[in-house]
């Protein structure tokens, strides 16, 4: 099935992990992340031949990421915590050597960052990285992004 990419571009704040637990509530809220076929709507009310049935949301993330399985959410709120490193389930700084070659700066504006294939070609699956985006040199947003698990 492959990997599906996603990318989030939230206000700038401090805290790193105040930012990432924020979008993902907002995520979650929203509804905006995968779920399988036997929780989305209609899928048991087709089975019984009765029409479409009531969905069965999750009442939380932990509750969405374990119906999704090892699938995964196919969103941020697969990223439980930030690390300093790459891990699975969590987001990590993409560090500024890897900026510089990449953009030629340390400052890249979303838009680079967004028509690089191969900046997204070198994110792995079940991790994410996010990076500052700056604006007449001060910091604007946060740009979150990853590959889902599957």
């Amino acid at each position: 099935m492959g990997g599906h990419f996603w990318s989030y571009t939230v206000p700038y704040q401090q805290d790193i992990c105040a930012a990432l637990e924020a979008l993902r509530e907002q995520e979650f809220r929203a509804g905006r992340f995968w779920q399988p076929d036997e929780v989305q709507p209609g899928f048991f009310g087709r089975l019984l031949g009765r029409g479409p049935s009531k969905p069965k949301r999750p009442a939380s993330i932990p509750e969405a990421l374990k119906i999704s399985g090892a699938t995964g959410t196919r969103s941020i709120l697969d990223m439980e915590r930030v690390t300093d490193t790459p891990e699975l389930g969590a987001v990590s700084p993409v560090r500024p050597e890897e900026l510089r070659q990449l953009f030629g700066t340390e400052q890249p504006t979303l838009e680079a960052i967004e028509e690089s294939d191969e900046f997204i070609d070198r994110l792995e699956r079940g991790q994410g990285v996010y990076l500052i985006l700056y604006q007449q040199g001060k910091p604007k947003k946060i740009y979150f992004a990853g590959y889902s698990y599957d």
